[in-house]
């Protein structure tokens, strides 16, 4: 009789495939919480702008990048909405000609760049 179709060895095999099917699978669920982490955070950030655009606490989002765009020159890459002590502003980062990300923050009032971080300088 061959070790693997004794029943002693089938019995040992099944717990073995068990755990690492269970340890295969555990970082794709944590990989997806942490997606739907991110997805809730996003929501909510359209959520809250939407909400303050249909207020009109702040100028839409393309009125700002068409702003933006018109004095700074790069590609956006990320936007988010905050809200700081009851100050609407919007954080956008941009792939900028040279190769440098710039981090912006924006006013979502009125549009205008409150401040540019660059590393490297």
């Amino acid at each position: 009789m061959s070790a693997f179709t004794s029943p002693l060895s089938q019995r040992m095999v099944q717990p073995v495939l068990l755990a690492l099917a269970l340890a295969l699978a555990a970082p794709a669920w944590a990989d997806h919480d942490r997606k739907d982490s991110d997805h809730d955070r996003k929501d909510s950030d359209h959520d809250r702008a939407r909400h303050a655009l249909q207020q009109g606490q702040v100028l839409a989002l393309r009125s700002v990048l068409d702003q933006v765009e018109r004095e700074q020159r790069g590609q956006v890459l990320k936007i988010e909405f905050d809200e700081d002590d009851g100050r609407f502003f919007y954080k956008i980062r941009l792939l900028q000609p040279d190769g440098r990300v710039a981090k912006l923050k924006v006013d979502a009032v009125t549009g205008a760049v409150l401040s540019i971080k660059r590393k490297g300088d």
